[in-house]
């Protein structure tokens, strides 16, 4: 018997409806639409250069599609900047680590509560009480993200001392820590071993679970996306080929041809 969730799959948290970007004469995304539904668990897959990164891009406001919207609860995300965005609800992780390396894992992780500090510069440089206490707070949530994902024993290690595996488990950790309702994950396994993965794959799906965060990820390891994802999108130059539960993707004829390479007659 299956377990129920407990943040049951429900309506639609994001929809992008018929966007198109351009660099140039270069078509990166043509007419692309879907909708990610909330507390759910997305994969975007595709070949390399099938316009993934780039429409994770324009979902967190890097990049400006010449056509077509997308919205965040409802609200059309028009010309507003990525700060804007995630103040809305939507964080984003990044393909190549954005740490900073000298600071300590809490600290890095602290950088993700900028979102929810309001004491101005010279009342934290004074120690005025109302800034404390918004430090205190916010130092204690980046310790309870610490212990959820288990790195409490590297709390003061400076990012940099530590193996990859570690740094984007800090980097996931940083996400969390801006409480958005939307995580955007840009190849979260990317150059892990095995056991890494495995790892990340469980953190992923405990945060999706205790938390009901919805998840949008991009992802190469076959095996991980249709182990993890409720609903993946497929990808290729550009164009949405293929649209559904990972069983329904993985049978599609032109999914098998464009993304795997394989023709079966």
């Amino acid at each position: 018997m299956v377990e129920a969730r407990r943040f049951p799959i429900g309506e639609p948290i994001l929809e992008v409806k018929n966007i198109s970007l351009r660099f140039g004469g270069v078509r990166a995304i043509t007419d692309t639409s879907f909708n990610v539904f909330r507390h759910e668990i997305r994969a975007i897959i595709g070949p390399n250069g099938a316009g993934k990164s780039s429409l994770l891009n324009c979902i967190n406001g890097i990049y400006k599609p010449q056509e077509g919207t997308i919205a965040l609860n409802g609200e059309v995300l028009d010309k507003i900047s990525p700060n804007i965005v995630a103040r809305k609800g939507l964080s984003r992780t990044f393909q190549n680590l954005a740490l900073f390396k000298r600071m300590s894992v809490l600290d890095n992780i602290l950088v993700g509560r900028k979102l929810h500090m309001s004491a101005n510069f010279l009342s934290v440089a004074l120690r005025l009480p109302e800034a404390v206490r918004e430090e205190r707070e916010n130092r204690a949530k980046c310790e309870e993200i610490v212990e959820f994902l288990e790195i409490s024993h590297i709390r003061d290690t400076p990012v940099g001392r530590l193996p990859y595996g570690l740094q984007k488990k800090v980097e996931l950790g940083r996400a969390l820590a801006t409480e958005a309702d939307i995580l955007l994950l840009d190849e979260p396994m990317a150059g892990m071993n095995v056991e890494e993965k495995r790892d990340m794959c469980r953190f992923i799906l405990k945060v999706n679970d205790e938390f009901g965060t919805t998840m949008v990820l991009i992802e190469h390891d076959m095996g991980v996306v249709m182990d993890i994802s409720d609903n993946v999108v497929v990808l290729d130059y550009g164009k949405v080929i293929g649209d559904g539960p990972p069983d329904e993707v993985r049978a599609d004829r032109a999914v098998i041809d464009a993304y795997l390479g394989v023709a079966h007659d």
